[in-house]
């Protein structure tokens, strides 16, 4: 079993940046694929970006591509989301995810986090 619990939300201005964050427990991350979802109000969750276990792929949605960087340190059991030039339309609650599959389909993700509020203002 594997608990993951993000950190790093909270209030930004437009054009700012966020350094989400999630620690997993229970279980070593190492061979799990991270993904990072958001969900706006009365929207569907959506996927953000996804990283493989090694680190060596990543893959974004196009509306962040450019600004978001996903990363992960498999030495201490994390994985980030750093956020920059940060949009109105980027506030949502973020969670990570973890997984066996490379792939954007939130359904194929094993893991959840509890979830983290981003709010930005213009």
């Amino acid at each position: 079993q594997v608990q993951l619990v993000e950190s790093g939300g909270g209030l930004a201005q437009a054009g700012g940046s966020l350094r989400l964050s999630c620690r997993a427990s229970g279980r070593s991350l190492s061979t799990y694929v991270m993904g990072w979802f958001r969900q706006a109000p009365g929207k569907e969750r959506e996927f953000v970006a996804i990283i493989s276990w090694d680190g060596a792929m990543t893959t974004y949605v196009d509306s962040v591509k450019g600004r978001f960087t996903i990363s992960r340190d498999n030495a201490e059991n994390t994985a980030h989301l750093q956020m920059n030039s940060l949009k109105t339309e980027d506030t949502a609650v973020y969670y990570c995810a973890a997984g066996l599959a490379y792939v954007r389909d939130s359904a194929k993700y094993i893991y959840w986090g509890q979830g983290t509020q981003v709010t930005v203002a213009s």
